[in-house]
């Protein structure tokens, strides 16, 4: 591996268990200013103080999450976008370049692929530019990979999301994020078919603290490398403790109940 990209993957993982905590907060484009994510130097501040390893934000977001003060974390900015108010919002366009990340101080860049919309072809063709550039420059590629589109009845179907997974390592990603299929089994039949990191995303708000740590607990013991969780991090009661209890399942394979007692539940 080029060694400014392994350097790069190390602030974006705990190179001691080669596991990580990944926090998007580019949700702004795709549905606004959502609780959360109003204020983001506290909003990063937060996930920070508990331990995530990195956050994902839009570029033009970097500048109001930068504090310049505490704790560094790793910064992967997002690539493609798409807004829930368009008629057509799985269909992700760049909107912006590794570059420009480099430019910023990304450690990492990330694009967003929904296999089976009516667009795949030109998201598939931007995932392989972006991989391309990617590789050139040195700087680790985390790929959103979700089937959703009209032949797609469940996206959470294991053999729908280890063919994602796979779409995301043969493209050259050096980091797929997907969906937790859910159960430890079918994960781990995920994580076989891919010799790259795979990440589980968060999906809508859960409503069990409980639910959301077993979730990431049994995706570990499937073979995965962590998670990349938005709303379920950021939009929790203490965004703090909750990645301190991450943490303690992640990197320390704490089991669940006392991960949830340490978040006060």
């Amino acid at each position: 591996m080029h060694i400014g990209k392994a350097i790069r993957l190390e602030r974006i993982f705990n190179r001691n268990t080669g596991r990580t905590i990944v926090v998007p907060m580019d949700h702004g484009v795709t549905v606004g200013p959502i609780d959360g994510l109003v204020d983001m130097k506290d909003a990063v501040s937060r996930v920070v103080e508990g331990g995530a390893n990195a956050v994902i934000e839009h570029k033009g977001l970097v500048r109001c999450g930068h504090r310049a003060e505490g704790r560094d974390i790793g910064l992967i900015v997002h690539l493609s976008a798409s807004t829930s108010i368009s008629p057509f919002p799985n269909a992700k366009t760049l909107v912006a370049t590794v570059e420009d990340a480099i430019r910023l101080g990304a450690d990492a860049v990330s694009i967003h692929c929904n296999l089976g919309d009516e667009t795949e072809a030109r998201m598939l063709n931007d995932f392989g530019k972006v991989s391309a550039s990617a590789a050139e420059w040195g700087i680790p590629l985390l790929a959103m990979v979700y089937a959703r589109g009209p032949k797609v009845p469940n996206e959470y179907d294991p053999e729908v999301v280890a063919h994602c997974a796979r779409v995301g390592t043969e493209l050259g990603a050096d980091v797929v994020k997907v969906c937790y299929t859910g159960d430890p089994e079918t994960f781990t039949k995920v994580c076989d078919s891919c010799c790259i990191p795979v990440v589980i995303a968060g999906g809508p708000k859960l409503d069990s603290t409980r639910d959301f740590l077993q979730m990431v607990h049994d995706s570990i013991q499937a073979g995965g490398a962590g998670l990349s969780v938005g709303r379920n991090v950021f939009q929790h009661s203490d965004p703090t403790r909750l990645c301190e209890a991450l943490n303690m399942v992640v990197h320390q394979d704490v089991n669940v109940e006392d991960a949830l007692a340490h978040v006060g539940e």
